[in-house]
């Protein structure tokens, strides 16, 4: 047996810790487990042990590998790069994507879903910390973006999505994130929606996501660590 699921178990712990902490109901915030690179076996380990049946990962290849050797009942979390070649295969393997972030990956999309009579889960993601190693709307291109998503019929925009970078101390977390969360509260009143989904926070910084109202929060590193 691995360290894996003694490792999920301190995490979801640490998680519902600071959720409460917060203010907020201990199953209120999503810890989604980041899989990229991981053998399947962990993510077994992870299924028969602990009843995780949710995992992200950020490339098409291994995405859909995995799902071809996994359970079928998972539910699949794409969160890397979208190329509009891809679309179509991330569509038949993943129901939740994090990462798209140009107004044109919205429109085919949603077309590609309707043709594989899918309907995906779907955030904007937003580069909200201006890094340009980061991927992700533009806060300015945010907009226009927004009108495009709440156009779909087959895919379901659910909200946003950011990165912060490995090195940001708190103050500047916490400007980030509460950010993506003012971003958020301004779409659902020019639209007139709600956007149920805020995803951010990761292994180093998910207490400070959680306190400026991340609903996920995609851990893979302390999950993982010591494993391989």
């Amino acid at each position: 047996m691995s360290l894996v699921p003694n490792n999920y178990r301190n995490v979801l712990s640490a998680v519902r810790q600071v959720s409460e902490k917060c203010g907020r109901n201990a199953d209120e915030v999503k810890l989604l487990v980041v899989s990229k690179t991981m053998p399947t076996e962990l993510l077994q380990e992870l299924y028969d042990e602990c009843n995780v049946r949710e995992f992200a990962e950020n490339r098409v290849p291994e995405l859909s590998g995995k799902v071809a050797a996994l359970p079928k009942d998972i539910k699949w979390h794409f969160i890397g790069p979208i190329q509009s070649n891809k679309i179509r295969k991330i569509v038949q393997n993943a129901q939740f994507i994090h990462s798209v972030s140009a107004v044109d990956q919205i429109s085919r999309l949603d077309r590609i879903a309707g043709e594989e009579g899918k309907t995906p889960e779907f955030l904007l993601e937003v580069n909200v910390s201006g890094e340009a190693s980061k991927g992700g709307l533009r806060p300015d291109e945010l907009p226009e973006a927004a009108a495009e998503a709440v156009k779909c019929t087959s895919a379901v925009w659910k909200g946003l999505m950011t990165m912060a970078p490995i090195d940001a101390d708190d103050d500047f977390l916490n400007e980030i994130f509460s950010t993506l969360a003012g971003l958020k509260q301004d779409c659902e009143k020019r639209f007139n929606i709600e956007l149920p989904e805020l995803s951010m926070g990761m292994s180093g910084d998910f207490p400070v996501a959680i306190a400026c109202g991340a609903s996920i929060v995609r851990v893979g590193t302390r999950i993982f660590e010591g494993a391989v």
